[in-house]
Order: structure tokens, then sequence, then C-alpha cells
């Protein structure tokens, strides 16, 4: 009998725990399946959101950062929390603005340590490119001068604002500069700005106006002539400025600020048959041979220059074989025609040693074939000498510049 009620307690006995081992199990079970449908508040994001050091609006500082509206399985993020959730009809929930108060993430502020912050603006980014042209100047710049142009079409008045230079190069400590307006090919006519007294940074801030047809004002150019007025009120120039009046520039009736460094004069007279002055330049990397056509003077036109047009033509060429060539644009009536203009050719390094540069000046009329004017090549050992060979070493030598010259042409056949 005693071993009868002694098996009855063990068997009850081992029962309970089963069943004790059976709930905890079930318990640990539950709980997994909680934690894979619900998200959990990362750790930090109370302290993130509190380490902005900006004032928060009261109504997002009393607000719970763990509060969620019923039925949404997971936490809110702080930059929501300033939202109120509706209900659908379709048992989802949609946000709608509570107030206008932004989230903190939003507001300015100067922590290092929250530049990596979702939602966060950082100033850097925003900063506005500081102007350098008052204070980036190249070595020997003579000065730079500021100006304005705009052309009203209708009217057919070009309006030149004279605004300031600076760094003007005077012959002694006190310059008194003022500047000439030259609307060539026009030398004869010409406006004039005031007189300002000892200074090297003057600010002229004055208008002019030419009168000027809508079809001539592309063959134009503005040339701005600074001057430094002695005691004996004789001028002594400064520098230029030639200024293309091209179609780009002119383009709608706005106004266009614009600066550019005064070059100097030359001294040098013209050669018998002009000279030309362009730039030089080549990219490695990009293996761009690039030419630019600035102006020439002192050109052998016809008598009758009134229908006779100028440009020039450069040709690459390579063992003296025609690579590609490209035009100016033709200039009216000048002998002193300018162009600004550029060109690029691709070339390879290894195509240098054997390549030229030609450049042609030529003369035609209405109705007539065009003929040379004069020509200059630059190039190799193998094509050029004395200063068409310095000019083509001397842009190897500064590859990040476009290195200006002027050249006397000759009088040639063209290839």
């Amino acid at each position: 009998m005693a071993e009868q009620v002694a098996l009855v307690i063990g068997g009850l006995a081992g029962g309970l725990l089963l069943l004790l081992l059976l709930i905890w199990v079930s318990c640990c079970l539950w709980k997994r399946l909680c934690a894979m449908f619900t998200y959990e508040e990362l750790p930090g994001t109370t302290a993130a959101s509190s380490t902005q050091g900006d004032k928060l609006c009261p109504p997002y500082a009393a607000r719970t950062q763990t509060s969620r509206p019923p039925g949404v399985p997971f936490v809110v993020p702080p930059s929501f929390q300033d939202r109120d959730w509706v209900p659908l009809n379709s048992g989802e929930w949609a946000q709608v603005p509570r107030d206008p108060c932004p989230a903190p993430e939003l507001l300015p502020h100067t922590s290092s340590s929250n530049l990596g912050m979702v939602g966060t603006i950082n100033p850097e980014l925003y900063k506005f490119l500081e102007d350098t042209s008052e204070t980036d100047f190249p070595e020997g710049c003579l000065g730079r001068l500021w100006f304005s142009l705009e052309y009203q079409q209708e009217a057919e008045r070009l309006l030149v604002g004279l605004i300031k230079a600076r760094r003007l190069q005077g012959p002694s400590e006190t310059c008194s500069p003022l500047v000439k307006l030259h609307l060539l090919p026009d030398e004869r006519h010409f406006l004039q700005s005031k007189t300002k007294h000892k200074t090297s940074n003057p600010q002229f801030d004055e208008h002019f106006i030419f009168q000027v047809s809508s079809k001539s004002i592309t063959q134009r150019v503005l040339r701005f002539s600074v001057y430094h007025v002695d005691r004996q009120r004789k001028h002594q120039l400064l520098g230029q400025v030639f200024f293309p009046l091209k179609n780009e520039t002119l383009a709608g009736d706005c106004q266009r600020l614009i600066w550019r460094d005064l070059e100097a004069e030359s001294l040098e007279p013209p050669s018998e048959f002009g000279d030309l002055q362009f730039c030089l330049g080549y990219n490695d990397c990009l293996r761009r041979l690039t030419v630019v056509v600035l102006r020439a003077k002192g050109l052998q036109l016809q008598e009758d220059t009134s229908f006779v047009s100028v440009c020039v033509k450069v040709s690459l060429m390579n063992h003296n074989k025609f690579v590609k060539c490209k035009k100016t644009s033709a200039v009216l009536g000048s002998a002193n025609p300018v162009y600004s203009e550029t060109f690029s050719f691709k070339a390879d390094p290894a195509e240098l040693d054997t390549a030229s540069l030609s450049l042609t000046v030529l003369q035609g009329a209405e109705g007539e074939k065009s003929h040379a004017l004069g020509r200059v090549v630059v190039g190799s050992y193998m094509y050029a000498r004395g200063k068409q060979l310095e000019h083509w070493n001397e842009m190897f030598s500064k590859p990040k510049e476009l290195v200006k010259r002027w050249h006397a042409l000759c009088r040639t056949t063209e290839p």
C-alpha cells in the first residue's frame, strides 16, 4: 500500500514539473514571436534629438519620444513626432501636420557631432563662391577694368557702363586715371570719362551711349584706353582693353557685367605686311591644342575698304600634310581687326614633334576670290625658327597657361 502511494505522489510531482517546463517554453516562444513583429527604438535616439543645442518648440518638447498611435506596430521616428495620425477607411494610418514648428533636426546648429545625421543641414555646402576678381591678379598685371554692356535693339543704342578699375600701374605712386572709349574701326570719335585724382583704384560709375545700327554692331570693337594725367595735363597710356561685340554678348536686352585685364600697347612699328597676335596652349590630359586668335594690326588692304572683309584661317599640319582647318569670323573694312576667337584641335603628344600651325590672314571682297595678306607658321624645329619656335616651345613649358605673342606676317604662298 505504501509503495502505491509513493508511486502516485511521484507521478503527480513529475507531471507538475513537466507542466511548468511546457509553460516556460511557451513563454520563450511567445517573446520571440513578439520581437519579430515589433520594432524597438534604437539606442541613442533620444540623446541625438536633444544634443542640437537649440531651443525646441513647447509642443514638441512635451511630446514623449516613444509615443505611437494605436495599431501602428513601430515607434515613430523623432522627425515625424510633430505630426498626428488619422485613420483611413482601409485601416491604414495617414500623417498630417500638427503644428508649424519644425523638427529640431532641421534647425540650424553648429555641433560638429551632428554633421552626419540624416535630415540636418550642413551650412558649409551652401556658401556662396567668393568673388576673386579683385584679389586674384596675374603676375605683371597692368590693371583690371570692370564695365557693363547692354544693346537696345529697337533704339539701336549701345549702353556702356564704366564701373571701376583696380591696381593700375601708374608712373608714380600717385595716379590720376581717365578712360577713353572708341567704337572701332572709328578712330576719330570717342567718349571720355572724368579724371579720378590720386588713386590707383578708381571708381567711375559713369554711363555712355553709342548710336550704332543692328546690322553693323557685330562688326564693331569696343576699345577702352586708360590714361594717366600728369600735372601738365599730358596723357600717358597705361593700358588698353579690346572687346569685340559678338552676337552672344549682345543677345537679349539685358545688362552684362564684364571685367578684363589691361594690355600694353605694342611699341614696335608694324612689319611690312602686318602683325598677328594669338595665344597657344596644350592640354596633355585632354590632348587638345588650343589657339586663340586675338587681333591683327597694320594689314595692307586695298584702297577701297568699304566692301573688304578680313579673316584668319588656322590650319593644323602634320609632316606638311593638311589635318584640319578652321576660320574666324570676317571683319569688314579694318586694317586692325579684333577677333578674340578660340579654336581647339585634337593632337596626340607623339604627333607634336612633326606638327605645325599655319595662320593665314585672308582678304576677300564681294564677288571676288579671297587672297592671302600674310602668313605665320609656328611649330617644332623642323618648321619654325626664331620667335615662332620660341612661342611653340614656351607653350609646352607652361602647360596651364595660354602663351600670348605678336608675330610678323610674311608674304608667302599658301600651301
